[in-house]
């Protein structure tokens, strides 16, 4: 359960960091077409938009991000918040499906309490 374990937890950073990226590359996109445009509304108007998605996208990749960083670490906490995670995951077709179906079907598992309850493995 723990080669389980570690996937559920690089999946959620990998997936994450993916959702880190694509919110600056939204921004930046947005904003430089306003730029381009040469036009004050239009950038104005694309810049905004660039900002509220590149914030929303960085907003809900971070607990991902630390979520699956503590899993590394065997923290119960960060059980619990991949858990809620995975939950909202579900909702995300296709791939939010999978990855929360298997991330919970991980930490639901008799085993993988266990090793949440065992020391937590040392910070690195």
């Amino acid at each position: 359960m723990e080669k389980h374990l570690s996937a559920v937890a690089a999946l959620h950073v990998g997936l994450s960091i993916l959702g880190v990226i694509l919110g600056i590359f939204v921004f930046a996109l947005l904003t430089g077409i306003g730029v381009i445009a040469q036009e004050k509304e239009a950038l104005f108007i694309l810049s905004t938009i660039g900002i509220g998605v590149g914030t929303f996208l960085l907003v809900i990749s971070v607990p991902g991000i630390i979520g699956g960083i503590g899993l590394f670490k065997r923290r119960e906490w960060a059980r619990i918040l991949v858990l809620i995670l995975s939950a909202i995951d579900l909702l995300n077709i296709p791939i939010g499906t999978a990855l929360g179906i298997y991330s919970i079907w991980v930490l639901v598992q008799k085993e993988t309490i266990q090793l949440f309850r065992q020391q937590p493995l040392a910070n690195n």
